[in-house]
């Protein structure tokens, strides 16, 4: 989603959010994320001003403090920033690849089924489909992307083949070199 993405090309606009919608995407979140409760007012504080800046790619993208730290494209969830998954490692579940995925999740693949059912990955079975996980890599301690689950866990056991997570945002890509947002 962020492969290619440059702030000053694709940024269409950035705009103040009125705290009436402000109160309404924190609602969203936190319905989404529960586990995101007792951490959001260390994320985006109460009275910190947020600003939503708008893609081409119909991409919005929450920016508190100049920076991004919620995104969604068009009706979809709200999905973290890495770098806040960074600073709070348990707020989403995780799937773990093998390494001979890195290289290719670190392009902005998607996550095929054989790289979550091989022996170096783990599939957490917990998972529904449709939900945001956060993507560990085999002996890496941190998240390398941020996806949505395309299929249940069940199914990817079962199939191994296909897309099993949609990569939504990755280290290195346009979101996670974004600058500040004035």
């Amino acid at each position: 989603m962020f492969r290619k993405f440059d702030e000053k090309e694709s940024v269409s606009s950035v705009s103040q959010l009125k705290s009436s919608v402000q109160k309404n995407i924190r609602n969203q979140i936190i319905d989404t994320y529960p586990t995101f409760e007792p951490y959001f007012s260390e994320i985006w504080p109460k009275k910190e001003p947020a600003r939503l800046a708008k893609t081409h790619e119909k991409v919005e993208v929450l920016v508190v403090n100049h920076e991004p730290i919620f995104f969604k494209c068009r009706d979809s969830q709200w999905l973290p920033n890495i770098r806040i998954l960074h600073q709070f490692p348990f707020l989403l579940p995780i799937q773990q690849v093998d390494e001979g995925a890195i290289k290719f999740i670190l392009s902005g693949a998607d996550i095929m089924c054989p790289g979550l059912t091989s022996k170096g990955a783990f599939l957490d079975m917990e998972t529904e489909k449709g939900a945001g996980v956060q993507v560990h890599c085999e002996g890496k301690e941190l998240p390398i992307a941020v996806g949505t689950m395309a299929m249940t866990p069940k199914e990817i056991k079962e199939v191994n083949k296909g897309v099993g997570i949609a990569v939504n945002h990755c280290l290195n890509d346009g979101l996670w070199h974004w600058k500040h947002v004035k």
